[in-house]
């Protein structure tokens, strides 16, 4: 990819190494790891680019095998990584253990580290000139002041350059003290963005509302066009500011790990947004992708391409293709 390409999403935020328990169990008894990355900006460009879009992420690392690891990877799997190098810290780390097949429990340490430093000066306007859509998430605000000053800022450049803001609130809670601080920065994006996500929980945070259609009408008030409900297995709802509603099922499949199915399923809608595709599509698309990130371990292993939606779509298959 080209430095002067057009882009049709561009992510800010953090990555992180990520270390993986090979085996279900307790860590003890897990000698094997599996070292790796993950972070939900990144998981998402990855995604967007796995589905034939152009895709950029914009992040701090440390001067370390970690960072080098990082940007390697999101090059290998075709996004284009603006990497500001930090030289006095490192890149922060997560820890996944699965303590039963199908369930994770993840260890952050990621205070201070690289990625929580991102800086208002670290965010290029003319790579943001050239994107679609700008993706955003909760989690820079959690991490401090700076981060989140740092996320207004690339905003502010996308809304000037015409772009779409798209923001997923991705709540962590580990990452707040103070739960009304975190529902007032969360409503501080939203109300700039014209596409936003939120789970179930994250929905009555953000509106501080209960009940699937009530939520959707405050998000729609809060300024956003498209408020999006991503309700795991029960799929997901979609409302937008001319009163249309859309909803879809959950698709079924053998579920491994849910960890990055939620990043998928906002790269899936993304990459439709930037196609032009309808909102059925955009939904329809979305839900095959967080099915199919919970198909492998890994916060994006598991993000599908087009020819992997088409082999999901078919239905039924054989065990073994010939």
């Amino acid at each position: 990819m080209s430095s002067d390409t057009p882009l049709d999403v561009v992510t800010v935020g953090e990555s992180l190494g990520l270390l993986t328990a090979e085996r279900p169990g307790r860590l003890h008894n897990s000698p094997a790891m599996r070292l790796g990355f993950g972070g939900a900006e990144s998981n998402v460009a990855i995604g967007v680019a796995r589905l034939g879009g152009t895709a950029a992420w914009i992040g701090r690392v440390g001067a370390d095998a970690l960072g080098e690891l990082i940007a390697r990877e999101l090059r290998a799997e075709g996004v284009q990584p603006y990497v500001v190098v930090d030289e006095t810290t490192a890149t922060a780390l997560m820890l996944k253990e699965r303590p039963q097949p199908g369930n994770s429990r993840i260890t952050y340490y990621r205070r201070g580290q690289a990625g929580s430093r991102l800086q208002a000066s670290d965010i290029p306007p003319s790579l943001i000139a050239r994107t679609k859509i700008l993706h955003v998430t909760g989690i820079p605000a959690g991490l401090g002041e700076t981060s989140l000053a740092a996320v207004h800022t690339a905003i502010d450049y996308a809304t000037a350059a015409g772009a779409l803001i798209s923001f997923d609130v991705n709540h962590r809670q580990a990452l707040w003290t103070d739960v009304a601080a975190a529902a007032a920065a969360y409503r501080g994006l939203a109300q700039r963005a014209q596409i936003v996500f939120a789970g179930d929980d994250e929905a009555h945070l953000l509106t501080g509302v209960s009940g699937t259609d009530r939520q959707l009408e405050v998000m729609i008030a809060l300024g956003t066009d498209c408020a999006v409900l991503k309700r795991g297995s029960r799929g997901a709802v979609a409302a937008t500011t001319d009163g249309t509603v859309e909803s879809g099922k959950a698709v079924e499949v053998p579920v491994v790990d849910t960890v990055g199915a939620g990043d998928a399923f906002v790269a899936g809608w993304l990459a439709e947004v930037a196609r032009g595709s309808d909102l059925r599509l955009r939904l329809d698309t979305a839900l095959a992708c967080g099915a199919m990130a919970c198909t492998s371990t890994g916060d994006w292993e598991g993000n599908p391409t087009r020819q992997d939606l088409a082999w999901l779509r078919q239905g039924a298959h054989e065990p073994v293709s010939r």
